[in-house]
């Protein structure tokens, strides 16, 4: 009987990576004449935007119930929110910015579409606002102007909210649109260890392995900077909330190690609902907390996105004289982000599908080509970051029904101090 082997997407994904490396340092020429395959699979990436960022955005507002209509629970939960992942936002804006881990790598392009200087510079903060609003969504969607889409989407969210139930076919179509595009990313990413191994073979073929010291650098700032919010930001939200700590620590542990392990803090939902619940949390509160805070508090991610752009950034500066991205622009596009990334956490590897929608918008024309390449060439180490954010994404929450319970006075203190894991007993 024929010995049937079945390797997971990670395991292609992680093996891809290996073939890339090694096709670009022992076959550098080759490995550089496989920069088309890597194309396909940065233009089926960039398919899934438009429709994507729309649905979700319109949910968000509209269809999911979390933003209108909950009244007291739905204000604080979304106050806190905010607060908490724009903490992370600047967490992550101060660590790439001290560590600069994308100076000095050489990105692969097309110097005949450099242009002048001049041209180089990003958009100021009033031409990106000016930018920010479509004189038409079918235009905004065929070049994939990420902030464009976003005007429309909340508008467009906004008006379909106000008019109620005559607008629930156009939201059950969004939903349904924004699960078609979940699955369709999946498929897409069938495709993605042959598109890892193609760009790192294209980048090791060209830069040598030096650029693997960029990356691993990337990636132990990215969990220097996830240790330091934990620790200082959501340390500090638990000792003000009055959280108690062990307790809580023994509580989310194995859905911690759940979200790690899968790369998705969606896969530890259940468990940790139910752990919020035996912590003391009422269910009430777990029930609408937890479920929106997938959408609306995804602190390791947003913590990410911020990091990983500016990496970018870094690195086509590096590439490109006199180019430049100071700290005004870096805030107009976390703010961008942040509306961006909302609802993306089903999907493995769907917030990269935000950064370089992002970045499109934040580049000027004859440098966007340089946005995609610098993406996929984070693509190849992507799942090593993504067990850390997924992490923080499902603490993060987890500590987000506690703070909700306690700040409506529901939090069960009793029953708290008397938890026990179950796999303690």
């Amino acid at each position: 009987m024929a010995l049937r082997l079945k390797l997971s997407l990670t395991t292609q994904i992680l093996l891809g990576l290996i073939v890339g490396i090694l096709i670009g340092y022992f076959a550098p020429s080759f490995g550089t004449s496989m920069g088309w395959i890597r194309d396909v699979f940065l233009h089926l990436i960039k398919l899934i935007i438009a429709p994507l960022v729309f649905a979700t955005v319109v949910i968000g507002i509209a269809g999911g119930g979390h933003g209108s209509g909950v009244g007291r629970l739905g204000l604080r939960s979304l106050i806190y929110f905010e607060i908490v992942t724009t903490i992370a936002l600047v967490v992550g804006l101060f660590v790439v910015n001290v560590v600069h881990p994308g100076a000095g790598i050489q990105l692969v392009g097309d110097p005949g579409t450099l242009g002048t200087i001049a041209d180089n510079h990003p958009k100021t903060l009033i031409e990106t606002i000016v930018h920010i609003f479509p004189t038409s969504v079918v235009d905004a969607m065929a070049k994939g102007d990420v902030l464009q889409i976003v005007a429309f989407s909340v508008l467009f969210g906004i008006a379909v909210s106000k008019i109620g139930d005559r607008a629930k076919p156009i939201v059950e179509f969004c939903e349904s649109l924004a699960q078609t595009m979940f699955t369709f990313t999946s498929i897409i990413m069938r495709f993605a260890p042959f598109g890892i191994g193609a760009a790192m073979a294209v980048t090791v073929g060209h830069q040598g392995l030096d650029i693997l010291e960029k990356l691993a650098l990337l990636i132990l700032a990215l969990y220097v900077a996830l240790a330091l919010f934990v620790v200082i930001v959501l340390g500090s939200v638990a000792l003000i909330a009055r959280v108690p700590i062990r307790q809580f620590i023994d509580a989310v542990r194995e859905p911690l190690v759940l979200a790690f392990v899968t790369t998705s803090s969606e896969s530890a939902l259940p468990m940790a609902m139910e752990r919020m619940q035996d912590l003391g949390v009422p269910k009430r509160i777990v029930g609408f907390v937890m479920p929106a805070g997938y959408t609306f508090n995804l602190d390791g991610t947003t913590l990410y996105l911020a990091m990983a752009s500016v990496f970018v950034m870094q690195a086509i500066a590096s590439t490109v004289p006199g180019f430049t991205f100071g700290i005004g622009q870096q805030i107009s596009m976390m703010l961008a982000l942040m509306i961006t990334s909302k609802g993306v956490a089903a999907v493995p590897r769907a917030s990269l599908v935000v950064l370089l929608a992002t970045l499109g918008s934040f580049l000027p024309d004859n440098l966007k080509h340089y946005g995609p390449v610098a993406v996929a060439m984070i693509f190849g180490v992507d799942e090593f970051m993504d067990m850390a954010r997924a992490s923080v994404n499902l603490l993060g929450n987890c500590l987000a029904t506690v703070v909700m319970a306690r700040w409506e006075g529901e939090f069960d203190d009793a029953k708290a101090l008397s938890y026990r894991s179950p796999s303690n007993e």
